[in-house]
């Protein structure tokens, strides 16, 4: 780790104390999320606890965040067999891509329909945020998308890869070949990505060589901007939210992605407290740094497409789509959270 610091000439990986996640855990599990409305749950994990834990997510949801509520529906207890895998993948690989498109002054969108990738421009370069499912995607869509916003895809630096799963690092490999890009995954998914892969596949080919390994509250710098690394455990359990300024309209703003979504991973109650926990967590953190713009790494999450078309329509100064405020950031952590406490209840009365 010393040594890959050492070669990187542009940036500089620093640690947040342990004792600010300790504090931020503990304001995270004892505050009520903001939208969200308490009332006793059953003992133990029964149907009335899961319809308890959705009819709680739901009112935290509102009109506004009902894309998050699919979260909440039954998850199967068993990963897709092999033939199933790649029959959905090749049919999602397979969508048209749509546009790339510019969300803020410093944030560019870059990826596909089903799968996302941002590029955060900095005054020495740019940090992508993951990768896409394929060296081909990768060109066509980063490299190119890239150029369609004159943005140049030599001046990659940094790949960001939120967690080990191929439709996030299936372009690393390429781009750290090609532009001399580090790449940067959580120990236990690089781990993970060198011993036994959660989804392996040939239609996504071999993970990126390893290279940076980040821990919790881990930052990536380069130039005038830092991006923080908090590890959100779950949907692996090395899964990493970046946390950073994107600035619009005369404006500075904090943004959240969360690196990983969906439960599915089967049969696993432990992780799923790990989820619920990270929830909890980067709720509180969200609301301490005033987070209020809340991205994810798939589009049908985040509704980045939608938003992307509406800047297109009505550029600045209009009001940026992105920016939702922090007690909406947080009704969507607590959505997300409330869900998993459903599908928990679920697997152990299983």
């Amino acid at each position: 780790m010393a040594a890959q610091r050492k070669n990187s000439k542009n940036a500089l990986l620093l640690k947040t104390t342990a004792l600010a996640a300790v504090a931020a855990l503990a304001q995270g599990c004892a505050q009520t999320p903001a939208g969200s409305t308490t009332a006793p749950l059953p003992a133990g994990p029964s149907e009335a606890s899961v319809a308890a834990h959705v009819a709680t997510a739901t009112r935290a949801a509102g009109t506004d965040l009902k894309a998050l509520l699919t979260l909440c529906q039954p998850a199967p207890a068993a990963r897709p067999p092999q033939d199933a895998l790649d029959k959905s993948l090749t049919g999602f690989i397979n969508r048209p891509a749509p546009p790339p498109g510019q969300a803020f002054d410093n944030l560019y969108f870059v990826g596909a329909d089903w799968v996302s990738a941002w590029a955060i421009k900095t005054s020495q370069g740019i940090i992508l945020i993951d990768a896409l499912n394929t060296q081909a995607e990768a060109a066509s869509l980063i490299e190119g998308g890239m150029r369609r916003l004159r943005l140049d895809p030599a001046q990659i630096k940094y790949v960001i890869v939120t967690h080990g799963h191929g439709d996030h690092y299936g372009g690393a490999g390429y781009l750290a070949q090609k532009y001399r890009a580090r790449v940067v995954m959580s120990e236990a998914d690089w781990t993970m990505t060198e011993t036994r892969l959660e989804f392996a596949t040939p239609i996504w080919g071999a993970p990126p060589k390893r290279d940076i390994s980040v821990k919790d509250g881990d930052r990536i710098r380069l130039g005038d901007t830092s991006v923080t690394l908090y590890l959100t455990p779950g949907h692996t359990m090395g899964t990493i939210s970046p946390v950073f300024d994107v600035s619009g309209g005369g404006r500075e703003h904090r943004a959240m992605l969360w690196g990983g979504t969906g439960f599915n991973f089967g049969k696993d109650v432990p992780r799923l407290d790990a989820y619920i926990g990270a929830t909890q967590r980067m709720g509180a953190i969200a609301q301490s740094q005033r987070v209020d713009v809340l991205l994810s790494n798939h589009s049908n999450i985040d509704g980045s497409q939608a938003k992307l078309a509406a800047l297109r329509q009505q550029p600045a100064p209009a009001a940026n789509p992105f920016v939702l405020g922090t007690p909406t950031v947080e009704r969507a952590l607590a959505v997300m959270g409330g869900c998993a406490q459903a599908q928990r209840d679920r697997f152990a009365m299983q």
